[in-house]
């Protein structure tokens, strides 16, 4: 199986601009919400913790979104480098399969089982 990394360098780009498109949209999203509650009484326990969960969902999403960039970015940035395909850590070639499925891939599937196999082991900080 040939890997045709100008169809990749494609997907990346477009997954670019959607995750920006994305991050936009949820700004203006809240700040719509955010000029909705000005003036608008608070007081009210329930209606201060349905705020709370809305603005942690919408972090923790904002926070997906800006990680998905970051990798779709280093990606775009090891093709200009002529490193893309190659695993970050070991430096062996990326599966072609991985990459079809997932084209920010920056670990071989070694790196990767190997990474989250110390991350597991590791103690929780505190």
């Amino acid at each position: 199986m040939s890997t045709d990394f100008d169809e990749l360098r494609k997907k990346l780009k477009i997954e670019h601009k959607r995750l920006e498109e994305e991050l936009e949209q949820l700004h203006a999203t809240a700040s719509s919400a955010d000029e909705r509650r000005e003036g608008s009484p608070f007081g009210k326990r329930e209606e201060e913790a349905t705020e709370t969960l809305e603005l942690e969902k919408r972090l923790n999403m904002e926070n997906r979104i800006r990680q998905d960039l970051v990798g779709v970015e280093h990606a775009l940035r090891k093709f200009e480098e002529g490193t893309y395909g190659k695993c970050d850590n070991c430096g062996k070639a990326i599966d072609p399969a991985r990459l079809e499925a997932l084209p920010q891939a920056s670990l071989c599937m070694d790196c990767k089982a190997l990474l989250a196999k110390n991350a597991k082991g590791k103690p929780s900080p505190g």
